[in-house]
């Protein structure tokens, strides 16, 4: 029995990173685009299957370095061309324009890879487990979390070390006056839109590796997404990773006891936080 709920926790907290990875990336966007981004499942398939498409040709870990980089470039050119235009409208509009953005890109990765999910291999070191006591604990799970939790140091230090990261902290309080002190304010959105479909490309092609590759790899990931920054509170980024980790965690022992409640549990957590601290855990009063 322990062994089981251990298993079942590992697996949760490795889908709770990738619910904070992406639930980071939608929160750097909502926070100072004001956009809610559907399409950001999208991204992550898109960087899943860039990766599977780089392995031949530069191997696993130059696919890991390169494929989030060009789901960025794509995020980007997006933010400059369609995104870009919504800016200071009602949020319906992005939210309608991003909707109809993640079906283009699920269809899209249908057509040019196919409806069927696809092998994708990582290294045999990786691949085989630890111990054999422990034979869930792959060297690959543990990839996942040490790399996943370097990526989000690395995102704070970003957010609190450099100009760009000082900027984009600041235009989320007050964008307004960011802009009269002389910072452009149209590239900072594009950079601040890259950095968030970075995180979701990486959690595309870390994804890809133990979910498998298909078009709708991002689907059962975006609405926990959204759920972690609600439970851990609007405008909060470590709200947002506690928050991932929580719901994971949680419906991975839920699991264990409860199989068919294990995507319910989610909701319910949200349901409490909301009604006992209607901010999340570590969200600011007003701050939405």
């Amino acid at each position: 029995m322990t062994t089981l709920v251990l298993f079942n926790l590992m697996n949760g907290l490795i889908i709770g990173a990738f619910y904070a990875l992406m639930a980071l990336g939608l929160s750097l966007i909502l926070n100072l685009s004001g956009v809610i981004n559907f399409a950001h499942g999208g991204f992550l398939a898109i960087g899943g299957y860039l990766a599977y498409t780089l392995i031949p040709y530069i191997g696993f870990w130059g696919a890991l370095l390169v494929s989030p980089f060009l789901v960025a470039f794509i995020g980007v050119a997006i933010e400059r061309v369609l995104i870009r235009r919504l800016y200071g409208r009602d949020p319906l509009y992005g939210l309608l324009l991003t909707f109809g953005l993640a079906f283009m890109i699920q269809d899209g990765t249908r057509f040019i890879w196919g409806a069927q999910s696809l092998p994708y291999q990582i290294p045999g070191v990786l691949a085989a487990p630890l111990s054999t006591s422990l034979f869930f604990l792959t060297g690959y799970r543990v990839f996942m979390i040490v790399l996943v939790a370097l990526v989000v140091i690395g995102l704070f230090v970003i957010l609190n070390r450099t100009r760009l990261g000082l900027r984009i902290r600041a235009g989320t309080l007050d964008l307004e006056t960011v802009s009269v002190l002389g910072v452009n304010v149209r590239v900072l959105r594009n950079l601040n839109f890259g950095l968030g479909i970075y995180l979701a490309g990486l959690a595309g092609v870390l994804a890809a590796g133990m979910l498998g590759l298909q078009p709708t790899i991002g689907d059962s990931l975006i609405m926990p997404s959204f759920i972690s920054i609600i439970v851990g509170g609007l405008g909060s980024l470590p709200g947002t990773l506690a928050g991932g980790l929580l719901i994971g965690a949680a419906s991975g022992i839920t699991t264990v006891f409860f199989p068919s409640a294990s995507e319910a549990v989610i909701y319910v957590i949200m349901a409490a936080v909301l009604i006992v601290r209607p901010r999340g855990l570590l969200g600011e009063e007003g701050r939405f």
